[in-house]
Order: structure tokens, then C-alpha cells, then sequence
């Protein structure tokens, strides 16, 4: 096996040649060639075939090899970048010093994990979150492990472990293999050739996203996430529902002209009382500014009031059925603000059809519950007509990011916080600054609220997340709640929504782009759009009485 690896750091030194050749030519005022994907620092050094950041159906990482730009017989190995810390290893037999600066260089990046150097690093742009530098390909791979230990030992041993491998009949027979030489007549791929590859265009695709500057339209821009069995629909407006397998979660018509169903958070400023929302609705409050941005794994509002800038990043877990939406608020202004940060959403629990059917009736069997030991949790459940009905469980969870100011509040009576002849658009709890009442048990209007208050100095930000998870049993949603008490479980959903976004594109070999597309043709099918009905002229010339008329044609085709 050493004796085979004795010709793989040249890549390896390449690496750090092309590195060189490309500092120089900055120094004289020049551009860095193309395999130098970032600005400084430079990534490491020490490019082999690892592990990279892209995985299949069951997150396992996939492989592939990859090489030096300008130096490999194969073409587009700049549109890689992918940084292997075993190749460090296996140089360290040529140059111990650059092995060891480069090792330091590995570890400042985070390569370093609990059993030695992670598989590799990943700083090609279409693979590496948004706002990140580089993706650690966090798993070990025994081979690699096992080559790291050996090349170092024949680096400190002075190729001891390589003599005994040379010192093997059976190696001595095919010796001269190892010394076979690179063909004359190949000619290396130029840089201007590796300029021309596609990865550009897979680059910018990364960065696209539908995007929306008015929360008015001729109908409601929609998005959808889901992890298979939690979804969540969103409009531009800040509208939707939430839905667990075949039950619904929050209430939800199909209105799209006034589109206030769904799940909102309400803000108010304590020192004014102005009351406003993370989106457009339900308050219909006009921002200053106001932006929208559907992406594959999540969805970005983004608006203005006065001093204050309000952004919500709405996304489904990966791992657990659950959605986050996490409120950051930032103060612009240069005094010192106290918010009011309130969540709010009607409660089914059953499917869509029995809640329309008879939605009064529909709300005598849900029962709320409040639990101070998990972090302020509230909890709902449906009680069962008949033992073979289907066990439902919810959870709200509200978690402060820093210091919050106050006792956190709830409500789960929907006419308590509404008040008499209110709506969501006006809810008396918020818009006239009443504390929550803590009502909690069988409640005739089910609801999930929940209250945090924040202090955002000037030029400081405040993050509130809130989590809605559901399950099948008390059990396992006590389970999933007390997995997400910490600020650090925000951090992972994040990442791991990422992550499965990229793996059910790569899977189903969809581009950013058609996905969409899909997502816009969705938006049609949910709400009737005006924009692709037939004119009414057109629909009365093709109008008729009996199955002898031509209207009979068209039911026919459709048959």
C-alpha cells in the first residue's frame, strides 16, 4: 500500500506550487488562477480523492477523487474544491515542514475532530451553506486513518514501514510498475479551458430564490417545505398553514384575498404601542421596506418599521417533525427599545375536510396544557372519539437568545385573546398591551400563544425562536421537546435543512431553478389564480345544455 501512495503527493506538492505560482502573480498585481476559489486566507493544501459534501437519500457522504487545476489529465477539476487532510500526511514523506504548517492551517479551519482529522473540507461554493466558508465533511474513513498513520511513520521512521512492503516477493514481482512514467504526448488542460467548465452556472444557481418586494399580488405567492411528513405552506404575505401527515395542524382557508390564516408572530413596542408583524399579515401594517425570499430549504422575510428591522427565517426540521421560525430584530435607531414578541395559531388537530365540515364541533375535543419545566411549553392534544382513532400530539416552544426581560406568558383561549367582535388582524392581547391569562386545559377555541419581551439596545440585535413540533404520543413529544431547550438546536436545524435540501435535489436531479418553477406551478393549484382563467367569452362560446352540444366534446376528452 506504500509503495503504491509513493507518487501521490506530487499532487499534493502541485497543490502547493500552484499556491505559490498564484501568490506571485497577485504580488505583481495580477489575478489568482481559477483553482483559487476564495479570496485569502487560501484554503489548505492537499487535494485527493475523500469524501465530499453532498449526500445521498440516507445522508450518507458521497465520494469521488479530485485533483490540481492545470496539473491533472482530467478537465473541470477547478469547478472542485475539496481539501483531504490525509494527502498532508502523505506529503509529509516529501516535505515534513510544509506538512506541519499545512496540519495548523487544517486546524484553524476546523478539520481537527475526536478521532483525528475529519474525511475532508469542502470550499466548492455550490456545496457550502449560505454565509459559511467552507462544509467539513464530518466522518472518518478508516483507509484514510490508516494511511495518515502509516506515511507518518515512514516520515519519522525513515521509510521503514515502505522498505518492509518492497521487501515482499510478491511487490519486488511487480516493482517496476511504480516506476512508470507520465506519457509525453498528453497535454495538460490549459487554464483558460478550466475557466470555460459549468460550474459557474451551478455556482449562481445556489444563490437563487424567488423573490418578492410587495406582499401584494393578483394572487398569493407560495412556497412549500416539508421533510416528508411535517409541511409547511407560506405566502409572500406572511400567510399558510402547517400540516402533520394527513392532519392539520393551524386553520387554514383557501382566501386569497385576504390571506390572514396561518401562523404569525405579533411585535409591539412597549414605549409607542405600535404593533406590527414579522410579515404583512395578519396586522396589514405598511413597512417602510419589505422583502421576501423563497429558497429550497427555507423561507426569509425581511422588512422595516422605523428603526426597527424585523427578519424571520421559517424552515422544517430535518430530523424531527417540527418547524422553527426565528424572529431577529435589530435596532437601527439610537435609543434603546423594549419589544413585545407574541406567537399565534389556531389549532385542528384533524384533517382539513373535518374542520371545514363543522368547525365549532371540530373544537370541543382539543386540550391544551401549559409545562413551566420545559422551558414554557405548551401543549395540545385531540381527544379520541373511538379507541382506533389516531393519537395526535402538538408543541409550542418559545426560546430567548440572550437576555429576556419579564415572566414569559401564554394563552391557549382563542376568545380571551382576540376579545369580543376582534379578529387576527386586531387581537385585543396585543394591541392593548394585556398580559396573557395562562388559561390552559379544555378550552372551548384552541390556540397556541405564546409571549416573550426583549431590551435591543441601539445598533444591537434579539432572537426569539419558536418551535411547533408534532407527534404521535405524549411520550415522544416530551422527548422532541426537551432535544430543543438550547439555542444550539437552531443552529443544527439550520444546517441539516440545508443539507436535505441539497440531497433530495441531487437525488431526483433537479436544479435549483426547476424547483422553482415547481414551487410557482404549486401556487396555482392552491389557489384559484384569475390571471389563468378563460376569458368570459370563451367560456360562454364553449357553454352547453345536453350531450349533443359541443360541450360534450370536452367532457368526453376529459373522461
Amino acid at each position: 500500500m506504500v509503495g503504491v501512495h509513493v507518487r501521490v503527493p506530487d499532487a499534493v506538492a502541485g497543490d502547493a506550487l500552484a499556491r505559490r505560482q498564484s501568490a506571485g502573480a497577485v504580488a505583481a498585481g495580477g489575478r489568482p488562477p481559477p483553482n483559487c476559489l476564495r479570496a485569502e486566507p487560501w484554503p489548505p493544501l492537499g487535494r485527493l480523492e475523500s469524501g465530499f459534501n453532498a449526500r445521498d437519500l440516507e445522508f450518507t457522504y458521497q465520494y469521488s477523487n479530485f485533483g490540481i487545476p492545470g496539473l491533472g489529465l482530467k478537465r473541470g477539476l477547478d469547478e472542485e474544491a475539496v481539501v483531504a487532510p490525509y494527502a498532508t500526511a502523505l506529503a509529509a514523506m516529501i516535505d515534513p515542514r510544509e506538512a506541519v504548517a499545512n496540519f495548523g492551517v487544517l486546524t484553524a479551519a476546523g478539520a481537527k475532530g475526536r478521532h483525528g482529522f475529519y474525511e475532508a473540507l469542502d470550499y466548492t461554493p455550490a456545496r457550502v451553506p449560505e454565509g459559511a466558508r467552507v462544509a467539513i465533511v464530518r466522518s472518518f474513513m478508516a483507509h484514510h486513518q490508516g494511511m495518515t498513520v502509516t506515511a507518518l511513520a515512514n516520515t519519522l521512521l525513515g521509510g521503514l514501514l515502505r522498505e518492509r512492503f518492497h521487501a515482499d516477493p510478491l511487490v519486488q514481482a511487480a516493482e517496476l510498475l511504480l516506476h512508470e512514467r507520465m506519457p509525453r504526448d498528453v497535454r495538460p488542460a490549459t487554464a483558460a479551458a478550466e475557466r470555460a467548465g459549468p460550474h459557474l452556472t451551478e455556482a449562481s444557481e445556489l444563490a437563487l430564490g424567488r423573490h418578492y418586494s410587495t406582499p401584494h399580488g393578483a394572487s398569493p405567492a407560495t412556497h412549500i417545505l416539508s421533510n416528508g411528513r411535517y409541511s409547511v405552506l407560506l405566502t409572500a404575505a406572511g400567510g399558510g398553514c402547517s400540516r402533520w401527515r394527513s392532519q392539520a395542524l393551524t386553520r387554514w382557508r383557501e382566501d386569497s384575498v385576504r390571506d390572514d390564516w396561518g401562523a404569525f408572530i405579533y411585535l409591539r413596542d412597549v414605549a409607542s404601542g405600535r404593533v406590527w408583524s414579522t410579515g404583512y399579515q395578519p396586522t396589514a401594517a405598511e413597512p417602510s421596506e419589505y422583502g421576501v425570499t423563497f429558497f429550497a430549504d427555507r423561507a426569509e422575510y425581511s422588512r422595516r418599521d422605523g428603526d426597527l428591522v424585523t427578519e424571520l427565517v421559517v424552515l422544517v426540521s430535518a430530523e424531527d417533525d417540527g418547524e422553527l421560525r426565528r424572529v431577529t430584530l435589530t435596532n437601527a435607531g439610537d435609543v434603546e427599545r423594549e419589544v413585545e414578541i407574541t406567537s399565534y395559531g389556531e389549532l385542528v388537530l384533524a384533517p382539513d375536510a373535518a374542520d371545514a365540515a363543522h368547525p365549532a364541533f371540530s373544537k370541543l375535543f382539543v386540550e391544551t396544557e401549559h409545562h413551566p419545566a420545559l422551558g414554557g411549553a405548551l401543549l395540545a392534544t385531540r381527544r379520541r372519539r373511538a379507541p382506533e382513532d389516531p393519537e395526535l400530539w402538538a408543541a409550542h416552544l418559545a426560546i430567548v437568545e440572550g437576555a429576556a426581560l419579564g415572566k414569559p406568558e401564554f394563552e391557549t383561549d382563542r376568545a380571551r385573546f382576540l376579545g369580543r367582535n376582534r379578529d387576527v388582524r386586531a387581537p385585543i392581547a396585543v394591541f392593548e398591551g394585556r398580559p396573557l391569562t395562562g388559561q390552559a386545559g379544555a378550552v372551548l377555541d384552541p390556540i397556541f400563544a405564546l409571549r416573550r419581551r426583549v431590551r435591543i439596545a441601539p445598533g444591537s440585535t434579539a432572537q426569539v425562536s419558536f418551535w411547533t413540533f408534532a407527534a404521535g404520543s405524549r411520550e415522544a413529544i416530551l422527548e422532541v421537546l426537551d432535544q430543543h431547550l438550547h439555542t444550539a438546536a437552531c443552529e443544527r436545524a439550520a444546517a441539516l435543512a440545508w443539507t436535505r435540501a441539497q440531497v433530495q435535489l441531487r437525488h431526483l436531479g433537479v436544479t435549483h431553478r426547476d424547483a422553482d418553477n415547481f414551487q410557482r406551478l404549486a401556487g396555482h393549484l392552491i389557489y384559484a389564480a384569475p390571471a389563468l382563467r378563460s376569458p368570459s367569452e370563451v367560456v360562454a362560446a364553449g357553454a352547453g345544455g345536453s350531450r349533443t352540444s359541443g360541450s360534450w366534446a370536452y367532457q368526453a376528452t376529459c373522461l
